[in-house]
């Protein structure tokens, strides 16, 4: 089991790698041809740190582990919710004074009750992977209308100011581009073919090793680049990351995986990950919204119930690691 430990910790050192490498070079891309920086902050930056999760969830429903997708997508928003932003709280709390991150929090909602109902009687079809892309879609076209309407707003005004500080050439920021997609797709096989094997000699599900090691390798970047604008006081744009990460999991990563192989899930997934979920991020729009004209906020103290959250559901599925495949 040495070698797909190996391949498991380097495909995650050269995907966080590669990830940041893309983000940056698209990000710089985007510039260069005049996209507005509240747009750069939802699309590239929400959705490019999701890179990972879409790359290792499709290679593994090419390589016949959709259990794997699986637990990459669901378990992503779960550390997202609960680790991440409770670990970027916990180091400065978090105030929302964008309107478009008020708008995304309650599509985010109601896209998580989407799924929730597609995935509902034990089975994502093709044709429920096809609805998930489908209101991708329609999710991508409304961000590219309300950036480019919207006026201004706090997460275009800390974007802007964090795309100042990382200009680079038009030919560095392409070649960041293609050799990040490059070195995401090589280790992406990497890290699935170590998780599957690690799955195979541990007598567990794919479904628990996505959720727990895969889950959490995949969203490193997005602890990252929320880490770093918090120190920075930029919570809008650590919220963004978290939102679009989730909302891009949620539809394209898993809506990807189904349509490519038809996913059958299991009762656990259905009564354990998808209702925490869904619960946390139900918890996440008390948060962000905001009531009675104040923004809003997550505190030190609702981080400390974030972190505690997450160790739980660590410990129940450690339970699940002595259960046969």
């Amino acid at each position: 089991m040495i070698l797909p430990t190996l391949a498991i910790l380097a495909g995650l050192a050269l995907l966080v790698w590669s990830a940041d490498r893309f983000v940056d070079g698209a990000s710089a891309t985007a510039t260069h041809f005049s996209m507005p920086p509240l747009l750069v902050g939802m699309v590239i930056v929400g959705f490019g740190t999701s890179a990972p999760e879409l790359v290792v969830s499709t290679n593994a429903a090419l390589q016949g582990n959709p259990g794997l997708a699986l637990g990459n997508g669901w378990g992503s928003n779960i550390a997202n919710i609960a680790l991440i932003l409770g670990l970027t709280a916990l180091i400065n709390p978090i105030t929302v004074h964008s309107l478009i991150l008020r708008k995304e929090l309650p599509i985010l909602t109601g896209v998580t009750l989407v799924a929730g109902y597609l995935a509902w009687d034990l089975q994502l079809l093709r044709m429920d992977g096809l609805v998930l892309l489908g209101l991708f879609a329609l999710l991508m076209t409304w961000s590219i209308v309300a950036g480019l309407r919207s006026g201004p707003d706090a997460l275009g005004f800390e974007t802007a100011e964090e795309l100042k500080g990382e200009q680079m050439p038009l030919g560095r920021a392409l070649f960041w581009l293609v050799a990040g997609l490059a070195v995401l797709i090589v280790s992406s096989r990497m890290l699935v073919w170590g998780a599957v094997a690690v799955a195979q000699s541990l007598g567990v599900s794919d479904l628990v090793i996505g959720l727990t090691v895969v889950a959490v390798g995949t969203s490193l970047p997005e602890l990252a680049s929320c880490v770093a604008a918090a120190r920075k006081g930029e919570h809008d744009l650590a919220l963004g990351n978290v939102l679009g990460s989730n909302l891009f999991n949620t539809l394209a990563v898993v809506g990807v995986a189904a349509t490519i192989s038809p996913l059958q899930v299991p009762a656990e997934a259905v009564s354990r990950d998808l209702l925490v979920m869904g619960g946390l991020t139900a918890v996440l729009f008390l948060m962000g919204w905001g009531w009675r004209g104040r923004p809003g906020r997550i505190n030190r103290v609702e981080a400390s119930l974030l972190l505690l959250a997450y160790v739980g559901y660590t410990l129940l599925l450690l339970r699940s690691l002595a259960q046969p495949a």
